[in-house]
C-alpha cells in the first residue's frame, strides 16, 4: 500500500546537489513530488538523515521556475538516493 502524501511524477530535470562543507554534483531526477525527489546517484557518500541543498529547474511550459530547497536523505539504494524536501512554507517560516 502506498503511503505517500503527494503523487510522484516522472521527472526530466537535472538536480544540483550540494552537501554543506562537502561535494557538489549534478544528478538526474527520476521522479519528483511536492515533498520529495529520487535522483540517480553514484557513490556520493550520502547517509540517511544527512542534510543537502538542492537546486533544480521545472519547465512549466512558457515559464521555467528555479527551485532551491533544503532536503534530508531519506534512503540510499544502488539505483539512487531518495530525498525529502523541506516544504516552501516551512523554509520561509524559520
Amino acid at each position: 500500500m502506498e503511503r505517500r502524501l503527494h503523487t510522484r511524477h516522472r521527472a526530466r530535470t537535472i538536480v544540483f546537489v550540494s552537501v554543506p562543507g562537502g561535494c557538489r554534483k549534478l544528478c538526474k531526477a527520476i521522479n519528483l513530488s511536492a515533498t520529495g525527489v529520487f535522483i540517480e546517484t553514484t557513490d556520493l557518500g550520502l547517509r540517511k538523515g544527512q542534510q543537502v541543498v538542492l537546486s533544480f529547474a521545472i519547465n512549466l511550459g512558457t515559464v521555467t521556475k528555479v527551485h532551491r530547497r533544503t532536503a534530508v536523505v531519506a534512503h540510499v539504494s544502488r539505483g539512487g538516493t531518495g530525498l525529502m524536501m523541506e516544504t516552501y512554507g516551512a523554509a520561509r517560516a524559520g
